[in-house]
């Protein structure tokens, strides 16, 4: 039998380990699931005979390296900052490794010793990264091949609700990480490049600089990544000029979110005293001056310009920030803490409703002197709180990898990503069977700059 060691058992497991489970007799495959707490894995392999469920303290290096040593390839789901330790042991004790976190330098550090070792360390291996790389390389590999030279590259994704369960102002709920979408877009300008021209937009900027998307007929936006250029030399596209990737979120978030960073109310950097006993009201009230006379909502609707009538304010009222008798109830907290506190009274996914992944690429290219361009689009919808369409796009991508690693049909040693054909032909044409497939359509090339005038 294939023994695999999945480490962690959060929400994007829960497609992953169903995948192996359905594929373990067929491929003899053996799973052991290890975490902190083993109740969420008993209900997810439901007493099934290819698969135990352990306690597993990643800490514990002892019982970490038993685990690994019975494996033949260990799955890291746990937060990236923990893999190191498990890719460490997975090349001591020649084990193959797969992640859906991006390559930390550390893990880059590892690849001449996982290559000596005949060893697959296969990362960004989930959605974002993951099914991204592994969706545009296709296309981009197929442009190449045809002939002809990129101009554009532009790739835009995003966890949202699914229409059905879209019941708030906002059309959003978390459907990943809270923590993540509060911190967004921080810790330096965000970076990309326009017909040649790099171009910044500084976090104080960056919810009012956004793009506009049309997916399935549906209007969304976009806001700039941190860094757009990171990839280039990955994908060999090192001299094409304009590459840009950003955020999808409803049409209006954007506008509002900005409501947030311009009170200081995102803010990371510094605790309040008092948190613990202040109201949402005493939050809101902390970042407007002091008025003898002026009401809180008065004092923010002067200070932003947002008008009584504006669905802005509406957003607002609905997220209770003025609310005097709802307490924080957090001790030396960030602002942003306490932000992401009030935002997950309304903004958590309810037992019935269901999430939703977008993604888009718009490919611009020449040949034979006329330029083309192709959009290339993927909408996911969850069925319901366990198997979410986080989880299936997170989770399916990684199980499908390790299971073409166990067989030998990846083979390539190295800490890599999935931007070969050996790895994403097969992984794309197995996901389709999942319902995850892009719609691609040829479309009027948008260069931004036809005339190619700097601007």
């Amino acid at each position: 039998m294939k023994n695999i060691l999945i480490i962690g058992a959060g929400k994007s497991s829960s497609a992953l380990i169903k995948y192996l489970l359905d594929k373990s007799d067929e491929e003899n495959l053996r799973l052991t699931i290890g975490d902190l707490s083993t109740e969420n894995v008993q209900k997810l392999i439901n007493n099934h005979k290819n698969a135990k469920a352990i306690i597993l303290d990643v800490f514990d290096t002892h019982q970490r390296e038993k685990e690994i040593e019975k494996a033949d390839l260990v799955i890291s789901m746990l937060p990236a900052r923990f893999h190191l330790d498990v890719a460490k042991d997975c090349i001591k004790l020649k084990k193959h490794m797969v992640t859906a976190s991006y390559v930390s330098k550390e893990m880059k550090a590892l690849d001449n010793a996982a290559k000596e070792n005949g060893l697959v360390f296969m990362n960004e291996i989930g959605l974002d990264p993951g099914i991204d790389h592994m969706s545009a390389m296709q296309v981009i590999d197929r442009i190449r091949e045809s002939g002809a030279k990129m101009l554009l590259f532009e790739s835009f994704c995003g966890g949202l609700v699914a229409p059905e369960s879209d019941t708030n102002l906002w059309n959003y709920k978390f459907t990943w990480n809270p923590r993540n979408v509060v911190l967004a877009g921080q810790g330096g300008a965000a970076m990309f490049i326009q017909e040649g021209t790099y171009k910044y937009i500084p976090y104080h900027k960056l919810f009012r600089r956004t793009e506009f998307l049309k997916i399935d007929n549906e209007k969304f936006e976009a806001y700039a990544n941190r860094d757009s250029l990171k990839y280039r030399s990955v994908y060999g596209l090192d001299d094409i000029p304009t590459m840009y990737r950003g955020t999808i979120r409803r049409v209006g978030f954007s506008r509002a979110w900005n409501i947030f960073v311009q009170l200081g109310m995102t803010d990371d950097s510094y605790t309040i005293e008092d948190s613990e006993y202040m109201s949402y009201r005493d939050f809101t009230n902390l970042f407007l001056a002091y008025s003898p006379s002026d009401s809180v909502e008065l004092k923010l609707r002067s200070y932003l310009k947002i008008d009584q009538d504006d669905i802005m304010w509406e957003k607002l009222v609905e997220l209770d920030l003025f609310n005097p008798k709802k307490k924080i109830a957090l001790k030396n907290a960030t602002p942003a803490q306490i932000l992401q506190k009030i935002l997950e009274d309304s903004w958590t996914l309810q037992e019935k409703d269901k999430d939703m992944i977008v993604m888009q690429h718009l490919f611009g290219y020449e040949i034979h002197g006329k330029k083309l361009q192709i959009e290339s689009s993927l909408v996911v919808e969850g069925e319901n709180q366990t198997y979410t369409a986080m989880s299936k796009t997170v989770g399916l991508p990684v199980a499908i990898a390790a299971l073409k690693i166990l067989k030998g049909e990846i083979k390539t040693p190295g800490v890599q990503i999935p931007i070969t054909k050996e790895v994403y032909k097969p992984i794309l044409k197995e996901l389709e069977n999942y319902g995850i497939k892009f719609k691609e359509r040829n479309i009027e090339y948008l260069g931004y700059n036809p005339n190619h005038v700097m601007g």
